[in-house]
């Protein structure tokens, strides 16, 4: 079958879009422009001054009733300066969205590419794969803004938050529960949007220039919705120092230092009592000050006005407004600002210096994007048109993110892939409420997409007409199931595929769920049919948090398991085409599956490392102690992969002597040296290079991410990850192929760990690199 099918109709129903589609864009809107006289008076209309001194000009021209509608999302227009209305609220999570209110699909462009949700796109581990879904998103959402359809550029993705908890409903909209990849994530999918290089280093980007603007969120320490009375608008998350700096902060910083984001997104919930909206220490000091993050800071929508309504922090609601503006926040999703600032500042509560230093980072940000330089169609970033939006090379990589992130988590006996040379003498039962629902594809926070076919249109392509389809359920809550029909239909049939999980009725923002089993009877549908069926049949789960189906690992009825979270608009194909071996999948899983046990634990225990005396399991595989479903890293192939360590080329590390750091006595006799005493030029010098053999042993070609771990033979006390990611990369190679992926390792970076105090140390002792089943030992002295 291949890719052929899936084209064909993509083009078909491409024409039949465009023939109900206006043919001309309209105008974007845009400041300075060249044909009014007027404009070229003012100076920040010069495009040869530098952006700060523009915005500082422009801002000195406003009123102070001006500066104040310029303070929320949806700005007006400033008539009298040629300055039309801005809305800073657009969404691009996996794909340009008219989730926000900056982007219209109702003009030339119908459509963009609807990309997997972001836990999908994870489980890839790619980066470069990352960064070209951003090329595409920034590309699309420059060409809507050409097209006249958007007021804004500014794009509140991506959501770089780790995934603590797995029932948080908004997990499925991170990378996942790891740091390294969250923050690799981060900064791929910055520079594609932004329009820079996958390696940062675009001259475009380094003078300023933006494609469309990213904006990491929500910082920080923000992984709960709504759980058991508690919601995220009054929650105080308690963190210590230790888990602040080497699990909630690290995906912000590299964000900033590299991904130079443009944005950021302060979240509703309190960290150690204090609004992250309202945290100079926060905002101020550690993104601005320590990381040097130069772009814009917008809260969440509504989140000022929790500050006063829900949190109680503020005690007027102009405390409010002068506290979030004081912190460093600039912009204000809601009306707080603009209903509050000027009484702040006639109360003496807030200066108006304060209001001018946010409207000019928010001015340069649409400087930077090219709204103050004239028409932006004849400057750069001009060419792109609607004819670059959902265009074959995207849809293609929407094909390629969704095969490439699906999990096989369950094979036995070698199950799939079913026997494509006998599909035209084999019947086929398809049965679940996800199996014909083109919606629970697309995840949260998307657009229209492209085109969409769901697994059982795609499945009836290999098929034909020897396929029985039955939802099983009334919907994916599944409180009445049709069992009867549904087993009476397996046991006609030689295969039976399942495609069951959730959608966004049970997992989604401002709801978290509270269990990790499978809506209603879902389990026994499976189960029955399972029982029922000629052979072991194939069970497909489509969702973003992990689902406990530690009945169907172990039921012997149930063949294989498939993870496909929310695949987006190509999601169908990818399914059917690694179910038929058109594909050969290659995701491991970028979050932990915990058993259902696990919700006795408290969504408002912050706390990620384990605290044996008190029964408390910690969290995510570089904590957590108990039992699992399936592991963080785990997926399988139709192919077997081997891995050698070929060379490293350091097995001892000699850190400086005691007289050149601080040199500390730690538990155990245990001796360490802290990173920011070691100096970032031996950091540097100790730079090493891990080269791991990779073989192919199956039939069919395959790609894959080969996961480098560290481990310590003797962990200081609880403090130290059991093991820790320290690089991943993918491989690909043909049947019975061998290849080679090179690792550079940091050790102040990848091999070190935070201590109580939230400070950076490396332990002397034995370490271990692993892949694989295999390990190769090195040590650190001090």
């Amino acid at each position: 079958m291949g890719l052929h099918w899936w084209l064909q109709v993509y083009i078909s129903v491409a024409a039949a879009v465009l023939a109900a589609t206006p043919t001309k864009a309209q105008r974007p809107p845009f400041s300075c422009d060249s044909s009014n006289p007027s404009t070229s008076k003012f100076t920040f209309c010069k495009t040869q001054l530098p952006v700060k001194q523009r915005a500082e000009d422009l801002v000195s021209r406003l009123t102070l009733d001006e500066k104040v509608s310029q303070l929320v999302n949806d700005a007006p227009a400033i008539p009298r300066l040629g300055i039309p209305a801005y809305q800073w609220w657009s969404e691009s999570l996996h794909g340009v969205a008219n989730a926000g209110r900056g982007i219209s699909f109702q003009g030339v462009v119908r459509a963009a590419t609807s990309f997997p949700q972001v836990i999908l796109t994870a489980a890839s581990f790619d980066s470069h794969l990352w960064f070209r879904i951003g090329q595409v998103i920034g590309k699309e959402a420059r060409a809507v803004y050409n097209s006249g359809q958007a007021t804004g550029m500014t794009f509140w993705a991506p959501n770089i938050n780790i995934f603590r908890d797995p029932r948080w409903g908004r997990g499925q909209e991170t990378p996942g529960e790891d740091p390294l990849v969250t923050g690799r994530y981060a900064v791929s999918y910055v520079r594609g949007v932004q329009g820079d290089s996958f390696d940062g280093g675009s001259q475009l980007t380094r003078d300023g220039y933006l494609q469309a603007s990213a904006c990491c969120k929500h910082f920080t320490a923000y992984d709960l919705d709504r759980w058991n009375n508690v919601t995220r608008y009054a929650f105080n998350a308690h963190v210590t120092a230790q888990d602040l700096a080497d699990t909630y902060q690290p995906p912000f910083q590299r964000c900033i230092q590299e991904g130079r984001a443009s944005g950021i997104m302060c979240a509703y919930n309190q960290v150690n009592g204090v609004p992250n909206c309202a945290d100079y220490n926060l905002l101020t000091t550690i993104a601005r000050g320590k990381w040097g993050f130069n772009g814009y800071i917008t809260s969440d929508c509504d989140a000022v006005s929790i500050i006063y309504t829900n949190q109680g922090y503020a005690k007027v609601p102009e405390d409010a407004v002068a506290d979030v503006l004081k912190a460093g926040m600039d912009v204000n999703c809601g009306d707080y600002l603009k209903t509050y600032t000027k009484t702040a500042v006639e109360q003496k509560k807030l200066q108006e210096a304060e209001i001018d230093r946010a409207l000019a980072n928010l001015f340069a940000i649409r400087m930077r994007l090219g709204l103050f330089n004239g028409n932006p169609t004849k400057l750069l970033f001009g060419d792109i048109g609607a004819a670059q939006v959902c265009s074959q090379e995207h849809k293609a990589l929407a094909l390629e993110a969704a095969r490439d992130g699906i999990v096989l988590l369950k094979n036995d006996g070698k199950l799939l892939p079913l026997p494509r040379w006998q599909q035209d003498r084999f019947s086929l039962a398809v049965i679940g409420p996800n199996a014909d629902s083109l919606k629970t594809l697309l995840g949260n926070y998307y657009g229209p997409p492209c085109i969409s076919i769901s697994p059982l249109q795609a499945l009836q392509h290999y098929v034909n007409s020897r396929i029985r389809y039955l939802p099983g359920c009334d919907n994916v809550a599944c409180n009445t199931a049709w069992i009867h029909d549904a087993v009476n239909v397996a046991r006609e049939v030689d295969y039976v595929v399942l495609i069951m999980g959730l959608d966004q009725t049970q997992e989604r923002e401002d709801y978290d769920r509270d269990d990790l089993v499978l809506p209603g009877k879902q389990q026994a549908v499976i189960t029955e049919v399972a029982r029922a069926a000629k052979k072991p049949v194939v069970l497909v789960l489509l969702c973003g948090g992990p689902v406990d189906v530690s009945f169907a690992k172990y039921d012997n009825k149930i063949g294989s398991i498939i993870w496909a979270g929310y695949p987006g608009e190509a999601g169908g194909t990818a399914l059917a085409q690694i179910i038929f071996g058109d594909h050969n999948p290659g995701g491991r899983l970028p979050i932990t599956w915990y058993p259902n046990q696990f919700i006795r634990v408290p969504m408002t225990d912050m706390r990620m490392r384990a605290n044996p005396a008190s029964d408390y399991p910690g969290r995510t595989y570089r904590f957590y102690q108990g039992e699992k479903v399936f592991e963080f890293g785990h997926g399988l192939s139709y192919s077997t992969y081997s891995y050698q360590f070929m060379s490293v080329s350091q097995n001892k590390l000699h850190l400086p002597s005691a007289a050149a750091i601080d040199v500390k006595s730690a538990h155990m006799s245990t001796r360490y040296a802290s990173v920011s005493d070691i100096g970032s030029q031996v950091c540097e010098s100790m730079k090493f290079n891990a080269t791991i053999g990779v073989e192919n042993h199956g039939e069919m070609e395959g790609k894959h991410p080969v996961l480098l771990y560290m481990r310590r033979e003797k962990a200081s006390k609880d403090d130290s990850p059991i093991k820790q990611l320290v690089g991943f990369q993918p491989m690909s190679l043909k049947a019975g192929e061998r290849g080679q992926v090179e690792f550079v390792l940091s050790p102040c970076e990848y091999l070190s760990r935070a201590d109580e105090d939230g400070v950076l140390v490396l332990e002397e002792g034995t370490h271990f690199l692993t892949v694989g089943d295999q390990e190769f030992p090195f040590t650190i002295t001090v």
